[in-house]
Formats: C-alpha cells, sequence, structure tokens
C-alpha cells in the first residue's frame, strides 16, 4: 500500500510539473541588454587581419558615439598605400553585429572586441580564430601616432615633412619625426593628473635647411610642456595654464 501511494504521488508531482512547465511564457533575449546598449562600444580598434597574399592587413576602426566610424587599413608587405573609409554605422536587429557599409565588412561587437566575420556574416572559427580580431585601445596619449596641425598658435599644412611623435606605455619611450630629423627619449606620465614631460630627448643629425626652423620650434616646444589635454582625437599640449603650444590630431596607422 505505501508503494502504490508514494508511485501515486510521484505521478502526481510529475503532471503538475509538466502542466506548469508547458504555461511558462516562451523567453526572448532582453533586448535592453546586447552589445549596443550594454558594451561601452565607442572607441579604437587596431589589429592585423590575415591576407591570402601579404604579411597581413593593418587594420584601424573607430566608432564614434555619432554613430558614424571611419577605418583605415594597410596592406603590410606589399604596399606602403593606406585606404581610409568613413560613413555611418549599421547594426543588426538583435544588437550585436555591425556592418561598415562603405567596405561591406562586417564585425561581431564583443567586449574591448571586434570580431571580423567571414562573407557570409558568420563568426569565423578553428586555430586562426584569434587573428580576426580587433582589439579596443586604451584612451589616452599613448599607443598612437600625433601628428602635428599647429604649433605656437600657427596652424600647419599637411605635407610628407610633417612633424608627429608616439609614446610606447611597454618602454616608456617617445620617438617621433621632427620634420628633417628623427627623435626619441624618455617620457614621465601622470594620466590622472593630465601632466607630461619629456626628457634626454636627441635626434639624429640631417641638415635640411628650409626646415630648420619649424624643426627647432618643435624640439622647444617638447621641452617646454608639462601638461596636456585631449579632446576626442585632438591632443594640446601646453605650459602650464597658457594657451596650447601645440595640436595634434591622432593617426593610427603610417
Amino acid at each position: 500500500m505505501t508503494t502504490r501511494t508514494s508511485l501515486l504521488s510521484l505521478f502526481i508531482a510529475v503532471t503538475l510539473l509538466i502542466s506548469a512547465c508547458s504555461n511558462t511564457p516562451e523567453q526572448y533575449p532582453d533586448s535592453a541588454h546586447n552589445a549596443r546598449n550594454a558594451l561601452d562600444w565607442m572607441g579604437v580598434y587596431r589589429g592585423v587581419l590575415p591576407c591570402a597574399d601579404c604579411e597581413g592587413i593593418e587594420t584601424v576602426v573607430v566608432l564614434r558615439s555619432d554613430g558614424h566610424y571611419t577605418s583605415q587599413s594597410k596592406y603590410l608587405g606589399r604596399s606602403d598605400d593606406i585606404f581610409s573609409a568613413q560613413g555611418r554605422i549599421e547594426w543588426n536587429k538583435a544588437g550585436h553585429t555591425i556592418t561598415l557599409p562603405e567596405q561591406d565588412v562586417r564585425y561581431f561587437v564583443a567586449e574591448n572586441r571586434l570580431l571580423h566575420l567571414n562573407q557570409n556574416g558568420a563568426r569565423i572559427h578553428g586555430a586562426l580564430a584569434n587573428q580576426y580580431a580587433l582589439n579596443k585601445l586604451a584612451d589616452g596619449v599613448t599607443g598612437r601616432y600625433w601628428t602635428l596641425v599647429e604649433l605656437n598658435g600657427k596652424a600647419l599644412e599637411p605635407s610628407p615633412q610633417t612633424p608627429y611623435f608616439s609614446l610606447d606605455s611597454e618602454t616608456g619611450r617617445i620617438t617621433g619625426y621632427a620634420g628633417c630629423n628623427r627623435f626619441f627619449g624618455g617620457y614621465e606620465l601622470d594620466a590622472s593628473a593630465s601632466r607630461l614631460r619629456f626628457t634626454q630627448l636627441a635626434s639624429t643629425m640631417m641638415a635640411c635647411p628650409d626646415r630648420r626652423e619649424t624643426e627647432a620650434a618643435f624640439m622647444d616646444m617638447l621641452r617646454s610642456i608639462n601638461n596636456f589635454s585631449i579632446s576626442d582625437e585632438t591632443l594640446s599640449l601646453n605650459r602650464a595654464r597658457m594657451a596650447p603650444l601645440a595640436r595634434f590630431e591622432a593617426v593610427y596607422i603610417r
């Protein structure tokens, strides 16, 4: 009698459980927690994508909060040409994939990464999967090329001789080009206080009479600044609270 009662109780419990499950509404993903709404996807992404007939495709994608993008790519070992595109970001309905229509390229948006998708819009798996990722750059002054656009209040026209510099956070070194000579040295950075100082700057000794004045002014500026500010992709180098001594624009591929 006890066994029959136990079996009957078990049957009733299972029946009730099945009934409860069948009446549970189907669950859908919360659209408020997709990549578009939940991730900090705005920023600069960089990587080297696989290439069938070159050493790799150096690629940079900048995603902006206004819904627009810019991108650059360079075929390493094949050409020094840099291919650029810009336009409006297109999101899929699920909010996890973007299309860059001017290039007909799609990326899956992950946390701090863009994963390049194949021609069918599917993620790439296997041994090479990690090579199809662009990693997000940390905000700040390091990890970019800063190209001079204004010096001592005077705008500069872009040219192959335009000065630039880059800060390497791993080595603590500055390297760059002053318009004639290449230069190098150290730097001291306190990002939280926007403090920056260059140390032990030195350069090659080529003679360029037509660029001597601009180069000297550029190097003097680097030696005298002690703080910086960044707005979007523009860097200002300053001394104390004076007007900016120089302004630069970010470049990610040279």
